[in-house]
């Protein structure tokens, strides 16, 4: 016989999902879940939505079980879903890396990387992903910025190869880091505010003015709200907001102090409407990280990518030093205009 009685080939594969399921139905099914949505799924894929239900149909056919929850107000694999999903996702990370390495093999540099990047690491991560692909212009990059909850689901799910972190999440999720970065925090108030015409501002002058705060989850929150903890005071916090940019023109508008990183700074630079205080246990220094399941084997362009990002760590920190040398300066400066206005 050819064929075993548990419906396996002697090679110990599947014969009935070989024979009755095909990748492009896997990658149907792929991105629906990993969209939450046929629409988004077919407009992805260039397909009409007839066209992704009844591939679907197909593949839950085969298997012979439920594979998409459709009952509440969000698309959801079941337990067999899931499970085809995780599957799928090996399969085509193992197909992405034989592309490679036969690119490779061929004298090429191509392949694919997906990265998932916090919110605030938007002001870096594409400067470093434009250099990569100047040196691999064979590679196609996958870039999803979102918040630290959005990341932390995603490394559940398995659906990047990196993550761009600020601060490494719980050990529950099993992770690999590393520190590649650095990430300081700076206190921001609008150019005309009147602590910008102090020095060595207390935690506790500090905790007096109108407060503007990332999200409850974020990690410049928790840190920012321990510090303030740890002289047993707590903020005065008039607005929270989920937005790096959304809370910079809260500050330049006048609505309060700030505590965000200093990379959120680097366009505008010292030049911008926006100062960075000189407040006491400031600025904090933190890094970012690189990060990846420590199950996950990473293909040859995520190492590669893990490597080159770690090898520009001597630069951005010249350039995080040159920055607040900048708004140091500026200080300096207009203190020394106050003076002799005084003087006169």
């Amino acid at each position: 016989m050819n064929q075993q009685d548990d419906g396996r080939s002697k090679a110990g594969l599947p014969d009935y999902l070989i024979r009755h399921t095909t990748f492009r139905q896997m990658q149907i099914f792929e991105a629906v879940v990993r969209l939450g949505s046929f629409t988004r799924a077919a407009e992805e894929l260039f397909l009409t939505q007839p066209t992704v239900s009844t591939q679907l149909k197909k593949l839950t056919d085969v298997i012979n079980l439920p594979l998409l929850d459709l009952s509440g107000r969000q698309l959801k694999p079941t337990e067999a879903g899931e499970s085809l999903y995780r599957a799928i996702r090996k399969i085509f990370d193992t197909l992405l890396d034989l592309d490679t390495s036969v690119a490779d093999l061929k004298g090429l540099r191509r392949g694919r990387l997906r990265l998932g990047v916090i919110s605030t690491a938007e002001y870096f991560a594409p400067e470093i992903l434009g250099d990569f692909c100047r040196e691999y212009p064979g590679v196609d990059i996958l870039l999803k910025v979102t918040n630290r909850d959005t990341i932390l689901e995603r490394i559940q799910n398995n659906e990047d190869d990196l993550y761009i972190l600020g601060r490494p999440p719980e050990k529950t999720l099993n992770l690999k880091t590393y520190s590649f970065a650095p990430n300081p925090l700076v206190v921001m108030a609008a150019r005309d505010h009147q602590l910008c015409k102090e020095s060595n501002i207390s935690i506790k002058r500090l905790a007096e003015e109108p407060f503007i705060s990332r999200e409850v989850g974020s990690g410049i929150r928790d840190t920012t709200m321990k510090l303030f903890a740890s002289h047993d005071l707590l903020p005065k916090v008039r607005m929270e907001l989920g937005s790096n940019e959304a809370i910079k023109h809260a500050v330049v508008g006048g609505l309060g102090v700030t505590v965000l990183s200093l990379h959120t700074l680097a366009l505008g630079g010292a030049g911008g409407p926006i100062d960075v205080l000189d407040v006491e246990g400031f600025p904090i220094e933190r890094k970012w990280f690189l990060a990846h399941t420590k199950d996950k084997d990473l293909s040859i362009i995520a190492r590669t990518f893990l490597e080159f990002a770690q090898a520009k760590e001597p630069m951005i920190s010249d350039r995080m030093e040159t920055l607040y040398k900048a708004f140091t300066e500026r200080r300096k400066g207009t203190a020394k205009k106050r003076k002799v206005k005084g003087q006169a």
